[in-house]
């Protein structure tokens, strides 16, 4: 069991997402933690990058952008008892 899981949406937001990842992926901590991108069906290859940059993350490909609280809610069920804690985290 994860002591953080982080759930991060994204539409159309390759760049910043990258450096999102880039960061979490960099922090140091005393704890645990694991990664769910959900992509809500971007156009700017931003799934293909998460696949190619950051295979240790989770990537949900939704195939239609339901919105901003059903991307959350699809890594939220992703992650149940999973973690400890959630973090519903923006790339930008």
């Amino acid at each position: 069991m994860f002591d953080l899981y982080i759930v991060i949406v994204n539409y159309n937001t390759r760049d910043l997402l990258r450096q999102c990842l880039a960061s979490v992926y960099d922090s140091r901590g005393a704890f645990t933690f694991a990664v769910c991108v959900v992509d809500n069906c971007s156009t700017d290859g931003s799934a293909g990058m998460v696949r190619a940059e950051f295979p240790q993350a989770t990537l949900i490909e939704s195939p239609l952008n339901g919105g901003y609280a059903y991307a959350n809610n699809l890594g939220l069920r992703a992650g149940a008892g999973q973690a400890r804690y959630f973090l519903l985290l923006n790339p930008d």
